[in-house]
């Protein structure tokens, strides 16, 4: 194995090797305190140009310095907003460290990402500018810093030979003090603050606490009566139950059944098909007709037939609507107009987020134990689509990953589209220019 030591008298040392060995003293970020007005701050100018403020900064071991104010133009805006970003640039191959704009995508709001190779192009940002579509001009709202300082090395000192020129967040050890301490930009702060006794607060007025006592209204799931009034409570918190359900065989006297009717037999009555307990999750009745209108609420109508639309084609005059399932499992109607809604925005979608989607091929599990397996049902897998395209992905009451909303698939592949459709447009019009 070879070992290389470097730097030493008559000795050649590479550009390389200092780079190396520089970037270990120092990180890479802009010299200068975190609120200072220098060190290439980025502020708007005339129309669609940039000033950046005169400064020092590192860069992979490199380091550049501008002594003035530097002007930078942004590249005329787009038909759709778009997010360019102002980068220190470090070439190694022609020796250089200049200011350069990163155009970013037209209708995306996520800016190009920095290059930061080893050994080839390494960037920094300086800010993040939105341009808006077809603007003119460049704002200071439209300008958002993202300048890394350098300057955070670990150190330690006396109080009194503590750094001369600290920079922000700067942290060393005070053997004088035996605390850790950082500068804020004003004053050497201690990293962790002296808690005593007297800063708590809610504390007892002794420690341990003396024997006292507690009012009735500040003792929490209380009942409101002592002892209660009547009152109910659900299979999970009744203590001692049996360990299955239902319970072996027993009996209740029907002055403890609740909800029974006033006489027995019950007079003729009805009930709702949500009131229903240990109904099917399918509903198959034998042959029958139902009225061709829908009462409110009424799932059983819908279920088995939904307005006669196994009998009627809609090509008719009729309304007709696609339906969801509510999770009570009642339908409703899928309704799109204006009128429904409220907060209405943009949203940017990824059209990469849509084309990594991956269609896969499983086998559906039973719904009982021993059933049979729905085989080579094709379509996408929730918890893969999460990861890309959250806002088609559907929880169950407690929060856990449980369908999906094919219906939106549609919706945000048109970002796909738009995106196909603005590169055809960009290369038709390469294609123009270069046939001229």
């Amino acid at each position: 194995m070879a070992i290389t030591s470097y730097p030493f008298d008559a000795q050649v040392v590479t550009e390389t090797q200092y780079s190396q060995m520089f970037r270990e003293f120092q990180d890479s970020g802009v010299v200068a305190s975190f609120g200072s007005s220098s060190g290439f701050q980025v502020t708007a100018g005339s129309g669609m140009n940039v000033n950046v403020s005169s400064g020092l900064a590192f860069l992979r071991g490199f380091m550049v310095q501008s002594t003035a104010t530097e002007v930078v133009a942004i590249p005329a805006a787009s038909a759709s907003v778009r997010v360019d970003r102002v980068v220190l640039r470090l070439d190694p191959a022609v020796n250089s460290i200049v200011l350069a704009v990163k155009q970013g995508t037209a209708g995306s709001a996520t800016p190009p990402s920095p290059n930061q190779t080893d050994t080839g192009i390494f960037e920094i940002g300086l800010a993040s500018i939105t341009v808006n579509a077809n603007v003119t001009s460049i704002t200071a709202g439209d300008i958002t810093r993202i300048r890394p300082f350098v300057g955070h090395r670990v150190g330690a000192w006396n109080t009194s030979t503590r750094p001369t020129s600290p920079r922000f967040g700067m942290l060393g050890f005070n053997a004088d003090t035996d605390k850790w301490e950082y500068w804020n930009d004003t004053a050497w702060t201690p990293l962790i603050s002296n808690v005593d006794w007297a800063n708590l607060s809610g504390k007892p007025a002794t420690f341990p606490p003396s024997t006292h006592t507690h009012t009735w209204s500040q003792i929490t799931d209380a009942p409101t009566s002592l002892p209660p009034s009547a009152h109910t409570h659900d299979w999970s918190q009744v203590t001692n139950k049996p360990a299955s359900f239902a319970p072996s065989a027993h009996g209740h006297a029907w002055s403890d059944l609740t909800g029974v009717p006033a006489t027995f037999a019950p007079s003729t009555h009805s009930h709702s098909w949500s009131s229903i307990t240990s109904k099917p999750t399918t509903f198959t009745p034998s042959s029958h007709t139902h009225s061709s209108y829908l009462e409110a609420g009424d799932t059983i109508s819908w279920a088995n037939g939904t307005k006669r639309v196994h009998n009627d084609s809609v090509s008719g005059s009729g309304t007709y609507y696609a339906v969801w399932v509510q999770g009570d499992g009642t339908f409703a109607r899928n309704t799109s107009s204006r009128r429904f809604k409220q907060n209405i925005r943009d949203i940017d979608i990824d059209p990469d987020a849509v084309l990594s989607l991956r269609p896969r091929v499983y086998d559906r599990l039973p719904k009982e134990e021993g059933g049979e397996y729905l085989r080579d049902e094709f379509g996408l897998i929730a918890e893969e689509v999460a990861e890309m395209l959250p806002e088609i992905v559907q929880h169950d009451e407690e929060g856990r990953i449980d369908a999906l909303r094919y219906d939106l698939l549609g919706v945000a592949l048109l970002s796909v589209v738009q995106d196909q459709a603005e590169r055809i447009e960009r290369l038709e019009q390469l294609v123009r220019d270069m046939s001229r």
